[in-house]
């Protein structure tokens, strides 16, 4: 969010149209002393390597460790690396690891370990949905000492040290690695602040807390062990279910609060609610420009002039989420600023494109024709992941039909919509994809990134300039140029109209007012370390 993964399927926030009144909260949480947490998401998988959730991230935070930590400001700072030295070329980094870390499974924490993770991201047989693709200038790794690893790129990688602060490259035990070969989904065993304990399928995870754990990032608020004696993942996908469970005080802390609900959690004296918008790819629809009606880039830039995206955000999302005028968000790295009101809705210019594009016929219903065939675009989903995309894309049929398209959203079963991706026999597909770095548009469009390759480039596009742009984006190292080159990597996409982007996903957290020291990543993910549950101030 690629079940393939969970975003390709439906992505976003579900909504809940649920009635609360403004009482108190029940409860002192229904995990006693430990923190319980409930999530809309389901876990497929938490090896770390393969999965690409975002709820995986989020999970596996609290088990494995990497070797620096992102600040909020853009600054890589030490966590299991003390220091490293970076080679001019760009093509080798030298960590020095903080002795004496240990593994939940007792082994250290040494730079055999970090080579063995790193290999076992780019290793075929891992089968990486995202990991082997955040480190694909990775080349091998130099164990020089206990504590020195020096790893080799193929090729200069600006966003190399970003990968590696993300939970998806987070450290594993080579001895789970070993001996939990085919089973690593099920038994994650890093050096964070929480221990494996269990996971009962469709239910609970359960995570206990490391009493050795000294070693936390720099930019933790404490040092030592968590604060909590453990950590319980209920997971309840049903919107209304989640929410009842936070004013209920059943859990302590929830994610993907629906939108409806936000005014009403804050007339709860004993509720609280965070709000941090995510980088990355913003919820959009992604367009076909290879096959079909929008291989025509007339009839793409008509779809883009033709909806309200102000209006239609504004009614989907009750003012929680903002519009999107780039296919990345504005707390990206090297957003592109200069886009916001550049495509605004303008229907007259929507048909003067399509008057050009040669649909110049109506039929009985009034859609469009050409040469006798009406202008049909077909845009499917996993009917199995409801979401607030169904209602926008609702909104985006009605928008079309007002200037002659028809738009068939059809939900399918998983198994179909998978199909459907892996042959490109769709004209359009939503996603939506967290990252704190722009190289995730290479991801989605460099033309190198297509499926069986590891990436999201979906429907194998090609373009020249683009990818001009995209790989040197990936490979320049000062900052400033580097935005630059992804400014303009962002104007084309939206002057080809290659991706439609609809609104600014958020990061939307309800909890009650017993959690102390609840904070978020750079990308939004909640981090539980620092909790304490200490009730009302």
């Amino acid at each position: 969010m690629r079940r393939w993964r969970e975003r390709m399927a439906a992505l976003a926030v579900a909504i809940a149209l649920v009635g609360v009144s403004a009482c108190g909260v029940r409860g002192a949480g229904a995990g006693g002393d430990r923190l319980v947490f409930a999530t809309g998401q389901t876990p497929q998988c938490l090896d770390p390597q393969v999965s690409p959730q975002d709820i995986v991230a989020t999970i596996d935070r609290n088990i494995f460790d990497s070797l620096v930590v992102f600040t909020r400001d853009g600054r890589f700072e030490p966590w299991l690396a003390t220091r490293w030295d970076i080679s001019a070329d760009g093509l080798r980094y030298t960590f020095h690891l903080r002795p004496g870390v240990r593994f939940h499974d007792g082994t250290p924490l040494d730079a055999a370990a970090v080579a063995a993770t790193l290999d076992h991201a780019v290793a075929p047989e891992t089968k990486s949905q995202y990991a082997a693709g955040l480190i694909d200038a990775y080349d091998r790794s130099e164990v020089v000492g206990p504590t020195e690893i020096r790893i080799h790129l193929k090729r200069p990688s600006a966003p190399f040290l970003q990968a590696l602060s993300t939970a998806y490259l987070g450290i594993q035990s080579p001895k789970s690695l070993r001996e939990n070969k085919g089973a690593l989904c099920g038994k994650p065993v890093g050096s964070g602040p929480f221990s494996f304990r269990r996971w009962s399928k469709n239910s609970a995870i359960e995570l206990d807390r490391n009493p050795d754990y000294d070693w936390g990032p720099s930019t933790a608020a404490h040092t030592g062990p968590a604060l909590v004696p453990g950590l319980t993942i209920r997971l309840i996908s049903e919107n209304a279910s989640r929410f009842g469970a936070l004013t209920s005080g059943q859990v302590d802390v929830i994610d993907q609060v629906p939108p409806a609900n936000v005014p009403s959690l804050k007339r709860f004296d004993a509720l609280r609610y965070s709000r941090a918008e995510s980088p990355g790819i913003v919820s959009a629809v992604m367009f076909n420009p290879v096959r079909g009606v929008l291989a025509d880039e007339q009839v793409r830039r008509a779809v883009l002039r033709a909806i309200d995206v102000d209006g239609l955000v504004r009614s989907v999302h009750f003012g929680q989420f903002d519009r999107a005028w780039s296919p990345l968000g504005p707390t990206t790295p090297g957003y592109a600023r200069g886009l916001e009101g550049t495509w605004p809705h303008d229907p007259a210019a929507a048909g003067a494109l399509l008057d050009a594009a040669g649909w110049t016929g109506r039929d009985a219903r009034g859609y469009r024709t050409r040469d006798g065939v009406r202008l049909v675009l077909r845009w499917p989903y996993a009917a199995t992941y409801q979401s607030s995309m169904v209602t926008t894309a609702q909104g985006v049929q009605a928008e079309l039909k007002k200037v002659g398209i028809q738009l068939d959203y059809t939900g399918v079963d998983t198994g179909t919509f998978g199909e459907l991706l892996e042959t490109g026999d769709l004209d359009m597909f939503a996603t939506s994809f967290i990252r704190a770095d722009p190289d995730i548009l290479n991801f989605f469009l460099e033309s190198g990134k297509t499926r069986d390759n590891g990436g999201g480039n979906v429907f194998a596009q090609r373009h020249p300039e683009l990818d001009r742009l995209l790989l040197a984006g990936h490979t320049e190292l000062d900052p400033l140029a580097r935005a630059d080159l992804y400014a303009a990597s962002q104007r084309y996409v939206v002057d080809h109209a290659l991706i439609l982007p609809l609104w600014v996903p958020a990061a939307l957290v309800g909890y009650t007012d017993r959690v102390r020291g609840l904070a978020s990543d750079p990308v939004g993910f909640p981090l539980f370390y620092d909790v304490d549950l200490r009730g009302r101030a």
